[in-house]
Order: structure tokens, then C-alpha cells, then sequence
């Protein structure tokens, strides 16, 4: 009991002390990083006009630019779902000899630097099985490769989201479902795969969005040529090679416009289920 009383009045002097200063400590280092993110697209925004913009998307490379884009960037979510959704549910549900192994495998894509993602892909594609697949499938400095390109680091963020997602999905529903006659895939299909909904959503998001921004594996596996390997990280970078600075911002603020929109859609899409 006397041990008990001096902790009791310090708890209470404690409380007595005002939380402000902690409060406002960390509204002032969490600012810093919201006012940057809002000065840099401000900067953007105050640097071209609507007049460049409307000039920038007139022109046939960027018009295919914006096609190409739009088109590799669904391929890469289709397929990083593709693979993000069993490797999650393996991963989550499953313990194995060496989990940890592929577990870690599985992060090399995040950890990496962009540009050793794509000379590593250049490379596979120089030994004998890549240049088989070569005379196939005309893969290095073609529309493939971006596919490719932007698929290697997609479906890393998409693999995440996904264990995370079911790692957080009780298996009691999906173990009362095999006990009534259900065959695994039939509770995965079921069961499982209905209440991982936002979850897929979130990482077909991540996947989209990833891959509409990547530009270093693109950039050394698929080059950046005109109205062939170009997308929309690629041609601010030929924009700014040429000195054409007003039409590169107008491209960074049509990336922007299209993350913003996607993260809206998901964030709306995330309510409405709260609210169901």
C-alpha cells in the first residue's frame, strides 16, 4: 500500500498536465509532409496553364501515350491479381518449409532499386530461354515488355495487400463451410473470396496506380520510343530531354489527376461497404 500511494499521485500529476504540447508536436511533424505533398502539385499547377494541357493532349504521342498507358496498366492489374490473390491465400493459411524464404522473395521487387528491376529482366532475356521465348514472342523493347516491366513491381504491392487482407479473414467460416461438404475451392470461392472484396479492390488499385507511375524498368527494358514503348512516366522524360518543360508538367498533372481519381473511387467504394 505504500509503494501503491506515491504511484497513484504521480498518475494523478500527471493527468493534471496539459496534452497540448504533445498534440501539437505531432500536428506540427505530420504537416511538414501534407504541406510538401500540397506545394509540390500547387508548383505544378501554377506552372502550366489549361491552355498546355489541352495542347500536350493533342498531340498524337501523347494521345498514344495515354492510350498505352491506360491499356498495359489493366493488363498488370489483371495479372497481378491474377497472382496476388493465391499466393496471399497460400501464404495466410498455409505453413510450409521454407515460407520465410518466399516470404522475403517475394519483397525483392519492393526493395529494389527500379532500374536493377529492369536490367535483371534485359538480362533474363539474353540468356537461351529468354531468347527462345524471343522467337516467339518479340518481348525486350516492345509493348510486352512494359507489361512485364510494370507487372515485376505491381504485383509485389499487390501480393502484400493481399496476405494482409487475408490474414485478417477468420478461416472459422471457411473451416464451418469444408464441415457441411464443401470442397476447399468451393469455400475459397464461396466464402473467402467474397469477404476479401475490399481487399481486392485495394490491391487492384495499388497495382493500377503503380504502374501508370513506373518508369525505371520501363526505361531500360523497354526503352522510350516514340509512339511505340512510350507511356506516360516515359514521355515526361522525353518531354524534358527536348527542353519541353510546360508539356512534361501537363503530363505530371494528368498522372496526378488519374491517382487522385482512382484513390477517390476506392475511398467512396470502401464507405459504401462500411455502411452495408
Amino acid at each position: 500500500m505504500t509503494e501503491a500511494a506515491p504511484l497513484t499521485s504521480r498518475l494523478e500529476t500527471v493527468r493534471e498536465k496539459s496534452d497540448a504540447p504533445f498534440l501539437v508536436g505531432l500536428v506540427l511533424i505530420s504537416s511538414v509532409y501534407i504541406l510538401l505533398i500540397v506545394a509540390m502539385l500547387a508548383a505544378d499547377a501554377s506552372f502550366t496553364s489549361p491552355h498546355h494541357l489541352l495542347e500536350a493532349m493533342n498531340t498524337p504521342e501523347i494521345q498514344y501515350a495515354v492510350k498505352l498507358s491506360l491499356i498495359s496498366c489493366s493488363l498488370t492489374t489483371i495479372l497481378s491479381l491474377w497472382v496476388a490473390v493465391p499466393i496471399g491465400y497460400l501464404l495466410s493459411r498455409y505453413a510450409f518449409r521454407g515460407k520465410s524464404l518466399v516470404d522475403a522473395i517475394l519483397d525483392i521487387p519492393i526493395v529494389l532499386p527500379p532500374l536493377v528491376i529492369g536490367l535483371s529482366l534485359l538480362i533474363l532475356f539474353q540468356t537461351p530461354p529468354g531468347r527462345f521465348i524471343e522467337r516467339f514472342v518479340p518481348v525486350t523493347y516492345a509493348i510486352p515488355s512494359i507489361i512485364l516491366a510494370q507487372f515485376m513491381v505491381a504485383c509485389a504491392f499487390a501480393v502484400r495487400t493481399m496476405l494482409a487482407t487475408f490474414g485478417q479473414i477468420s478461416p472459422r467460416q471457411e473451416h464451418v463451410a469444408l464441415t457441411l461438404g464443401c470442397m476447399r475451392s468451393q469455400a475459397f470461392w464461396l466464402v473467402v473470396l467474397p469477404e476479401a472484396r475490399r481487399g481486392v479492390l485495394t490491391a487492384a488499385t495499388l497495382a493500377w496506380a503503380r504502374s501508370l507511375g513506373e518508369f525505371g524498368p520501363i526505361l531500360i527494358f523497354s526503352g522510350a520510343t516514340r509512339m511505340k514503348t512510350e507511356v506516360l512516366p516515359t514521355t515526361v522524360f522525353l518531354e524534358l530531354s527536348v527542353g519541353n518543360i510546360e508539356a512534361a508538367v501537363a503530363v505530371s498533372l494528368l498522372m496526378v489527376t488519374a491517382a487522385v481519381l482512382v484513390l477517390v473511387i476506392v475511398r467512396l467504394f470502401g464507405q459504401e461497404e462500411a455502411i452495408r
